[in-house]
């Protein structure tokens, strides 16, 4: 259960395509202008909110990214940023008839406690040709390691915060810089008892 001192945020599709029920516009997100860099990012930490993402939800904006993604293949193969990026590969894979999939090993993040990015393990060459998938492009600390391991590859992203979103070729949902995305490989259902069975 979400803590209620964590609101949740409004999220925008910046694909172009016809807004989703329930989804605000761009200038209802709460960007904090002083979030244009990594060291300022670090500074401002914890998150301010939580967003969770249902199944649903994440499958939608993968179909969302892999029309888009359509447009620029054929592609060699995909290789998924681990972990996040494990979930929305396969979904873009089938979604796209993508039968030679990588991956390339990374570890930054301990739940919200963000560490130096270090590769454990990364695929041959220069990803010329290949699709590099991940869940979310936040600072770019990730983003920017993956990206000198595999400078040819087009680098998507199904949701991005202002401060990597450049660092990726495309996106489809952006999210304030202080807002911490729960991903539904994170979080498990649970019984909440009614608000009259509640004391106090």
């Amino acid at each position: 259960m979400i803590s209620p001192r964590f609101p949740i945020v409004p999220r925008t599709s910046v694909s172009g395509a016809a807004p989703q029920p329930g989804l605000a516009p761009a200038g209802a997100l709460r960007y904090k202008p002083e979030l244009q860099n990594e060291a300022a990012v670090e500074q401002t930490h914890p998150y301010d909110t939580i967003h969770p993402i249902s199944w649903d939800e994440l499958q939608r904006d993968c179909r969302e990214l892999s029309r888009r993604l359509a447009k620029h293949g054929p592609w060699t193969g995909i290789c998924a940023v681990t972990r996040g990026g494990l979930f929305p590969a396969a979904i873009i894979a089938r979604e796209l008839d993508i039968r030679l999939i990588d991956t390339i090993c990374v570890t930054s993040y301990d739940w919200q406690t963000r560490g130096e990015a270090s590769t454990l393990k990364r695929p041959n060459g220069d990803g010329a040709g290949w699709l590099l998938v991940d869940d979310l492009v936040d600072t770019g600390r990730t983003a920017r390691l993956v990206r000198e391991i595999l400078p040819a590859a087009y680098f998507a992203t199904v949701y991005a915060k202002p401060a990597g979103r450049d660092l990726v070729n495309t996106f489809i949902t952006e999210v304030g810089q202080d807002t911490w995305i729960l991903f539904p490989w994170d979080t498990a259902a649970q019984f909440v008892p009614p608000i009259a069975q509640s004391k106090g």
